[in-house]
């Protein structure tokens, strides 16, 4: 059996790999465009400011090296050209020489990945962007000379607030250039909710970063980022980071079948429309379990894992994709932000409907030494409890909290398994200075229980100005300490230990409470509901209010 492969890295080098060790005797070729067949693309960003000091580090394979252990042909700058789907074959463009010559296939496997958006803006030409070891070369090289230069100015644009432009702004800091991002839409990280990455706002804006919220660029100077309305950003270089599309002509010319999100269509073995042919990683589409649409995860964790599927059903395996959740995280400057699933604003989109918690506990046992906070957001359907997100963010523990939440939510979609009150009964790893008695995850499961039982209404940040215009009386009841150091604005302040003796200056038909993070705010609602109130606990308390209000400026 021929397997032809066209695109390497991630999607594609996982398939050669694991379809060699499943048939010794198919012969198989990677066809890469790229100079390099196997590379880290997750860690450029942190080669151009040397926190990866080692080029040597981010290329995982050679051709040599495929060869002599797997006897895979990769053949690098090689760009396939077209598809013959009738004579099963391909045309190949030698990049180095530009010859021409085709090869045939039994099987194709398409990993072709995924662009730079390009935008239409008048000198985009000049901006440069970050996708493969040699982009990371060029931009390396172009961040250096500028630091070491003796030009005036030395400040970078750059056009997007996504994964890599955060990134990317945080290593150009580390050179000690000034960096603007120019970002359209009114919050960085557009997977998120706002106030979930509010504090990574504050923490880049802390170290010199500036961002440009609601702006985008009008054109492009020699010397400046020109913004549509009529502000002059200085910058002597400019990066694109607005995103990927799917890198799909190919197999648009080929006449295969692309899905409704604009990549390629595949079934549940990641085959085509044509059954000879299949794709994994970030050119084809996924089928999202949690609204059942199909949608675009462009990350190497499913590249890779798809990959595998693919060679697992050229081999003769009857195994079938999982749905995606779609998993990340990102840390700028000791600062993380991560999240699963569905985000509120993506619940609301799809029309899920969706009930949502906020926490904010610490990372390890408070009496340790070292804990920081870390704020949680989790989402779940308030009729079965399934759980449908979460985001979390903070400087320790965020990574493995966002990892449980995705291992319950895959239980769930995958087995009828955990919901949000079974994340009170987890048994999690404990000793003071990695966790406490009452994980943040543990936490998420009382606060969800009180929550999706209805022992504690709630409120959400968003929804108080509502709830005031319909007369609510809004209260405080932390300490009056508390209370002057910055508060909602019209608030009355009760501290919940005075509670029970002042409930004559409470509107017990309709009172919202909250305190600093929602825990004596959930007393608080014990002890009115009692009195007979109509009373609600606002979600997460101050610190999500405030959070929100500043995300939205």
């Amino acid at each position: 059996m021929k397997v032809v492969i066209i695109g390497g890295v991630a999607g594609g080098m996982s398939a050669a790999a694991r379809l060699r060790r499943l048939d010794e005797t198919a012969e198989i070729t990677v066809y890469e465009m790229s100079e390099n067949v196997s590379y880290a693309n997750c860690g450029l960003p942190y080669f151009v400011s040397d926190v990866i000091s080692k080029r040597d580090a981010l290329l995982l394979q050679t051709p040599t090296a495929l060869w002599n252990r797997f006897r895979i042909k990769a053949k690098v700058q090689s760009k396939v050209t077209s598809i013959d789907r009738a004579a099963k074959t391909v045309t190949v463009q030698d990049l180095a020489t530009g010859e021409t010559f085709e090869d045939g296939y039994d099987k194709l496997v398409i990993s072709t990945g995924a662009r730079p958006r390009r935008l239409d803006i008048p000198g985009i030409d000049r901006a440069m962007w970050l996708r493969n070891v040699t982009d990371a070369d060029d931009v390396k090289a172009a961040l250096t000379s500028l630091a070491e230069s003796d030009s005036k100015n030395k400040s970078v644009a750059i056009l997007g607030a996504g994964f890599i432009g955060i990134e990317l702004a945080e290593n150009i800091r580390h050179l000690g250039l000034p960096v603007t991002i120019i970002q359209r839409s009114n919050s960085i990280l557009g997977q998120f909710d706002p106030e979930m990455v509010q504090p990574l706002h504050e923490r880049l804006a802390k170290h010199g970063v500036r961002i440009e919220l609601n702006s985008q660029a009008d054109h492009i100077s020699e010397t400046q980022v020109v913004l549509r309305d009529g502000r002059k950003i200085d910058a002597a270089l400019v990066f694109t980071a607005a995103g990927v599309d799917p890198d799909n002509a190919l197999a648009r010319a080929a006449g295969l079948k692309i899905g409704v999100t604009g990549g390629l269509w595949v079934d549940d073995q990641q085959r085509t429309s044509d059954p000879d042919i299949f794709a994994a990683g970030d050119a084809v589409e996924k089928s999202g379990v949690l609204t059942g649409e199909q949608t675009l995860i462009p990350l190497a964790n499913l590249a890779n894992r798809h990959g595998r599927l693919v060679a697992d059903v050229i081999a003769g395996r009857e195994v079938r994709a999982h749905a995606a959740v779609g998993t990340v995280i990102l840390g700028a400057f000791g600062f993380a932000v991560g999240i699963t699933g569905l985000s509120e604003r993506a619940a609301a989109k799809s029309g899920v409907a969706h009930q949502v918690i906020h926490i904010h506990p610490n990372s390890h046992a408070g009496y340790y030494p070292g804990a920081q906070r870390v704020s949680m957001k989790v989402l779940f359907d308030p009729e079965s409890g399934r759980i449908l997100g979460a985001q979390a963010n903070g400087e320790d523990g965020v990574d493995k909290r966002i990892d449980v939440i995705a291992t319950a939510m895959h239980a769930t979609a995958q087995h009828g398994g955990l919901i949000i009150d079974d994340l009170m009964d987890l048994e999690l790893a404990y000793a003071p200075q990695f966790g406490s008695a009452k994980d943040a995850i543990n936490i998420a499961g009382y606060v969800g229980n009180n929550v999706f039982n209805g022992t504690t209404p709630t409120l959400q940040w968003h929804e108080l100005e509502a709830a005031r215009a319909a007369g609510a009386q809004v209260i405080d009841v932390r300490s009056g300490s508390e209370h002057g150091n910055g508060h909602v604005p019209g608030t009355i302040n009760i501290p919940v230990e005075e509670l029970r003796d002042r409930l004559d200056e409470v509107n017990l038909d309709n009172v919202v409470v909250y305190c600093q993070v929602g825990q004596r705010g959930h007393i608080a609602t014990q002890i009115l509901k009692a009195a007979g109130a109509r009373v609600r606990n606002l979600d997460g308390g101050f610190v999500t209010w405030s959070a929100g209000e500043k995300a939205l400026g």
